[in-house]
């Protein structure tokens, strides 16, 4: 995660097939050179992940009970929970509000990024491709 840049998806379920719409749609919005390599914990949604390396991108699993090996993606989870609390069902989130939430989230500048915010370093790295 060298931007921070985060996104998320609305998706109907957690079954691998859903997870698996939801990342095409990523793949064909953003170019191919943004999307190096996913990581993922063990969830059973990610049973997909074959099909997305057979698209070209490489797909990590973190250790069991290792949250920490995906660090930036915890953090990021935590203050998508600043908007959507623990119980909140995802699946019944307006997308409106989503995008609304994540263009907010990508331009809170960062202490990691140097005080950038995740969309300027992720365009900053789009634009050096």
């Amino acid at each position: 995660m060298k931007s921070r840049f985060y996104v998320a998806l609305p998706m109907k379920d957690r079954t691998k097939e859903s997870m698996l719409e939801a990342m095409k749609k990523l793949i064909k919005h953003l170019p191919k050179s943004a999307l190096k390599s996913f990581a993922s914990d063990g969830g059973k949604e990610f049973a997909c992940y074959k099909e997305i390396e057979d698209i070209g991108i490489d797909f990590y699993f973190a250790d069991p009970y290792s949250a920490w090996q995906r660090g930036s993606n915890e953090n990021s989870n935590g203050l998508l929970r600043e908007y959507y609390p623990k119980k909140t069902d995802l699946a019944k989130i307006e997308i409106e509000d989503l995008i609304k939430n994540m263009i907010e989230l990508n331009n809170r500048p960062r202490n990691c990024l140097n005080y950038k915010t995740p969309f300027d370093v992720f365009m900053h790295e789009l634009s050096l491709l």
